[in-house]
Formats: C-alpha cells, structure tokens, sequence
C-alpha cells in the first residue's frame, strides 16, 4: 500500500484520537527512517524518546529473535531467568533495590502511587502544573494540564497541583494526608521546562522532613536521554520511586516502577499484579537496549551530542528573532518560538526530518542518543532553511 491509502483505511478502522503526518513509515536504522514510498528521514524524535538506541538496533533485534524462539509469554505466577536478570541489570544501574515491571509509562505511574499510599497509609499526591503522566483516568487526574481533563467527566480525586519550580508552594500543599510528591526531573510534554537550581534537591529535603515519598517520573528522561542515565543524577536526587517506560525497551513496549526496598516492601503477594508486564520478550528487549547502552557509552554520546546539537541551535538563536529560549539537558532540547511551531515540523518532515511541536510553540528535539554529527548538522541545515 502507499501512503495515501493507508491513511484512508486508518480513517475507516481506527479511532481517530491521534493528530498525524501524513507519512507512512515502514522501516528504520540507527537514526534514520523511510516511509513506504522510499523517502529517507533523519529521525529527530525517536518516538517521543523511546529509540535511545536507533532504530533496529541489532543487539535488540537479536534479543527478540532469539527469546521468541524460546518463549514469549508466561504468567508471573512462575518465574523466568531474564526477567531477573533485567531486574538486577537496572538495581545496579540506579539508586534502586526492587523492581515491578508493567508495560507502559501510565501504568507503572498508577502503580507508583498505589505504592505510596499503600507504604504511607496516606492518600494525597501532590503533582506539579503543566505536567503529564499519562492518559488513565488517575493519571489525567495527576497530570497538571487542564486539556486532558476535558469532556470525560468525574476523575479520581486526592491529587494537588502546585506550580512547577515553587517548593514553597509545595511545603504549603502538605497535610496530614499528604501521600507523596510526584514530579518529572524535566517536564517533556509541557515543553521541555528545567527545574530551577536547586528545587529537586528541596524537594527531596521537603519529602524527607516530612516524612513523605518522592517520586521521580522519569519515564521521557531515563537511559542517558539528558546525558545522565537517569535525570536525578544531574541533580543529585535519590527518589523513594522512580517510573521508567519509553526507552527501556529499545522500541518494544514495557516499563517499570523502581523503588527502595523499604518502600517497595510494601506491596505484598496479591496487591499488585499484571498480565504481560515483565514477559520474557519484554524483558530480553529491554536487557539489550540497557546493555548497548552501557556497551555503547551513549549516556556519554548523549551529553556530548547534546552539547553539540544545543550550540548549534545557540547559533540560530542569534539569528532569528522568533526564538525565545533553547533548553534542555543532553538530547532532550527545546527551542521555544514566539508563535506556533507545528508549520515547522510539517516543512521540516517534508524536508526529511521528523520533529514534534509540544506546548503549541516548544520544537522538542529527541533524536536517537547514537545520532552522528553530519546528522545534526544536516538536521540543522534543514531548519535553518525554514526559519530564514
């Protein structure tokens, strides 16, 4: 099939809840993709930060074949060798003892908090405005952006959304029911926002203080996408709970909730459960894209790509005088527009790069952390050309 016809099936059989391109992509390496016509695209996006380590990674793609073969799927009522394998391989990477695998970013949020209420016998979550966890009733109640919640009625209560970046604000939220503090280390879908210096390390001395948990959503900045495995190392952070998804699975499906083991103790035989989460394919796909990233030094790549890829946006920064700002930590980077950034993304896909518009005019690079300089620079190029 072409394109077009594609597009008209996808308007014939599927829900019509995603606002598309109108490009059909059918395959990809490392950091580029094709679309069923041929046409070859530098992909800056990778996903929405879920292709750390390209596209058909072969280390991954290995994994796959090979456990497939083997056994794909199996209840967690018995045990398999990879999924502890996994377990142990992201213990030793992060500040964490105990793992819960599920398969995306909203679950192991929702488990995140079920785990906070159930080890503090507390109910409030205090979460930040302008922020995202997911599409879940509990988590569109979590999420701090007033457009998810329209049109679909009553959502769970015992959420508190205080400003981002405000740790006062946060002290003042706290009651005696306060739960946890939930917080992304840099919000993504509300336009790649860095905290200010110093606010996640008060609000880990909040939490401590206080006697609640902190949870770090790092399911967009986890496995080197700021240039730090996961983002709470650039700010000296050791969150109660961290929730990991996107990248984990190099491309396949599957998150998880990381927690202390003392907190993590709190979920007993029976509270907490799931069907796929942590099958065997799932689990083999994610211990390679874990392991090529550590083989690989791409945490490294991705802060010195980052660096590489922030100055030359620096410099059309001088040049334009529609930009606002450029921020970001390794290869998650916005370039903040005084207008409207989606007519960018739609000529820069017709000049073959993929780019995504958040927060109507934040152009959110997050390329595969394994993208090469003469790609950057094309990428440049390229958006240099729209923007003159």
């Amino acid at each position: 099939m072409n394109t077009q016809e594609i597009i008209d099936l996808e308007k014939d059989y599927i829900m019509h809840t995603f606002g598309r391109l109108p490009i059909a992509l059918d395959k990809g390496k490392g950091a580029l993709v094709w679309d069923v016509e041929g046409k070859e695209y530098i992909d800056c996006f990778s996903g929405i930060a879920v292709n750390n380590v390209g596209h058909a990674h072969p280390k991954v793609v290995e994994a796959i074949s090979k456990q497939a073969e083997k056994l794909i799927h199996c209840s967690n009522i018995y045990y398999t060798e990879i999924q502890v394998e996994l377990a142990r391989l992201l213990c030793e990477i992060s500040s964490h003892d105990k793992v819960f695998f599920a398969n995306s970013g909203a679950e192991v949020n929702e488990g995140a908090v079920k785990l906070a209420r159930k080890f503090t016998g507390k109910n409030d979550i205090i979460t930040m405005e302008n922020s995202f966890h997911g599409r879940t009733l509990s988590m569109v109640a979590a999420t701090g952006q007033h457009k998810y919640k329209e049109g679909i009625g009553t959502l769970p209560r015992g959420y508190v959304h205080v400003p981002y970046g405000d740790s006062e604000a946060v002290n003042e939220a706290i009651t005696s029911d306060t739960a946890a503090v939930m917080v992304e280390p840099i919000q993504g879908e509300g336009g790649i926002v860095v905290p200010p210096e110093g606010y996640l390390k008060e609000l880990e001395n909040i939490c401590e203080e206080n006697d609640i948990l902190l949870i770090m959503d790092e399911i967009q900045t986890g496995f080197g996408r700021t240039g730090k495995m996961f983002a709470s190392e650039i700010f000296n952070i050791k969150p109660h709970i961290t929730t990991i998804a996107k990248a984990l699975g190099g491309g396949y499906p599957i998150a998880g909730i990381l927690a202390q083991e003392e907190v993590a103790n709190a979920f007993k035989p029976g509270d907490h459960g799931t069907t796929f989460g942590g099958n065997p394919l799932g689990c083999a796909a994610a211990k390679a894209s874990v392991e090529a990233i550590i083989e690989e030094k791409l945490v490294e790549k991705s802060q010195k790509n980052g660096e590489y890829l922030k100055g030359k946006l620096e410099a059309l920064n001088e040049a334009n005088d529609n930009i606002i700002q450029i921020r970001g930590y390794g290869l998650m980077l916005g370039v903040e527009f005084n207008h409207e950034c989606i007519k960018i993304v739609n000529k820069a896909a017709e000049k073959g790069v993929l780019l995504n518009c958040t927060a109507n005019t934040v152009l959110r690079f997050l390329p595969p952390l394994n993208i090469t300089k003469e790609q950057i620079d094309k990428s440049i190029s390229i958006l240099s050309e729209i923007l003159a």
